[in-house]
């Protein structure tokens, strides 16, 4: 006999496309501003070096924030947070347009990023919740938020070229006022207030170590990659893996901790934790390091090298759309590994690439490495969510996307730096080490476990 569905369930496509919204907003943000840099530079006569804070305030704090919002979610329930969220964002987005100083408006990014971190974990809550312990359901759910990830990346420089051109660079953070606003009346609409945890003290501590360490991690990689690898971003790089050393201990035993470790202990949400950073180091490294190919050795003119990129986009957010379907018919275990071998093999193919190469030559991979990458994701998260209990949701989704958010500020870093020392090289070699990392997360995903609570 069929269960019948709860209220709650029955509005599941509602609540998705409300949540999409905040996944919408956090991704479009990422790339919308990319290509309003000169129009920003020449408006405050700001050097390079600010500019670059202008995209890396907005992930650091990003990365930063996660996991507190998957703490704070679980507590004051996903519906609150990701509400506030929302507000947050729109007025921080204000605030960036309205800055009137290079240093106000990289203040205001942060801003942005510390909301945005807000959106991403309470809006998997949401859907969790909503899909009511149906694997297949939250799996296709799951997937129509990512994809509206793929959109808003795809979008995000096309709008982003046009109203910079019609309206002025300040516009590409005004767009997002609206957006927030759609969210936000779908939200009140369609979403019910889950019950939040038990009312326990805040893990202040926690989530300070955490904010600290995951601060000093990315901002020394972020330096690292420009400045090189000794000095301030070496100390940075040691003084916070010290801190995440002291974060874990700490939440060992604390009594209300902002991570419950015990929920990665089980092999599902751990190698979820592995496999996604491998992912966002991979695709967010190589993206980088092959902008900068097709601008500095097949020199392309900047529009052209943005269109390039569209049919990995499309790619992406076609397969994000299938990987549901295909999660409950296989599951997420199969769905996920096959996606990341897929993956892999596409950089396998884009380690072909040089100097006389063109269009053609990159569309092979260009065609695997979204493909797989869309089918991993979603069955990754909705795997995560899985194996953990609802009121532990928002903190392990804010786990697993701290992570990645880490795992690809250290990709653009490092394979930044070996493109530094020669472009072609960089991107072949960079290609090589994507497909082995991806290789190896994929034989994590397979092994066999040993014991049933690894299962």
């Amino acid at each position: 006999m069929t269960r019948p569905m709860s209220i709650e369930s029955s509005r599941l496509p509602w609540i998705t496309a409300a949540a999409s919204f905040g996944f919408l907003v956090t991704q479009l943000d990422v790339t919308i501003v990319n290509v309003a840099l000169d129009a920003i530079g020449d408006g405050f006569g700001a050097p390079t070096a600010q500019l670059q804070w202008v995209v890396d305030a907005y992930v650091l704090a990003l990365a930063a924030m996660l996991l507190s919002a998957g703490a704070i979610g679980d507590r004051v329930g996903p519906r609150r947070a990701f509400l506030a969220g929302l507000v947050l964002f729109g007025l921080a987005s204000a605030a960036c347009g309205f800055a009137t100083s290079p240093l106000a408006l990289i203040l205001a990014r942060a801003a942005q990023g510390a909301a945005g971190a807000l959106l991403i974990p309470p809006s998997l809550a949401l859907i969790a919740r909503a899909a009511h312990g149906d694997d297949r359901r939250r799996a296709a759910a799951v997937g129509w938020w990512t994809a509206a990830g793929g959109v808003s990346i795809a979008a995000g420089p096309v709008l982003g070229g046009l109203l910079v051109e019609s309206l002025g660079w300040r516009w590409v953070f005004f767009v997002n006022l609206p957006l927030c606003a759609i969210g936000a009346v779908l939200t009140l609409l369609v979403a019910r207030e889950a019950p939040a945890k038990p009312k326990v003290p805040f893990d202040l501590v926690g989530q300070a170590l955490a904010a600290a360490a995951v601060t000093l991690l990315v901002g020394g990689l972020i330096e690292g990659g420009h400045r090189g690898w000794s000095g301030a971003p070496l100390a940075a790089l040691v003084a916070g893996l010290v801190l995440a050393v002291g974060f874990v201990l700490f939440e060992r035993r604390a009594p209300h901790p902002a991570m419950p470790l015990s929920v990665f202990r089980r092999r599902p949400a751990w190698s979820a934790v592995v496999v996604g950073s491998a992912l966002n180091f991979t695709y967010y490294g190589l993206i980088f390091v092959l902008g900068l190919y097709m601008l500095r050795v097949l020199h392309w003119a900047p529009a052209k090298a943005g269109l390039a990129f569209l049919p990995l986009t499309a790619t992406f957010i076609v397969s994000n759309l299938l990987s549901g379907s295909l999660v409950g018919r296989f599951g997420a275990k199969v769905v996920t590994s096959g996606g990341v071998l897929v993956a892999a093999c596409g950089y396998a193919l884009t380690a072909r690439l040089g100097a006389g190469s063109d269009l053609l030559d990159m569309l092979p991979g260009f065609a695997l490495i979204p493909g797989g990458m869309g089918l991993a994701i979603p069955a990754l998260t909705s795997g995560l969510l899985a194996s953990v209990d609802r009121h532990d949701a928002g903190a392990a989704s804010g786990v697993l996307n701290a992570c990645r958010q880490v795992g690809g500020a250290a990709g653009v870093a490092i394979f930044g730096a070996l493109a530094g020392a020669g472009m072609v090289t960089g991107l072949r070699t960079s290609a090589v080490v994507a497909a082995v990392m991806l290789a190896g997360a994929a034989a994590v995903l397979l092994a066999p476990a040993r014991k049933a609570s690894d299962r």
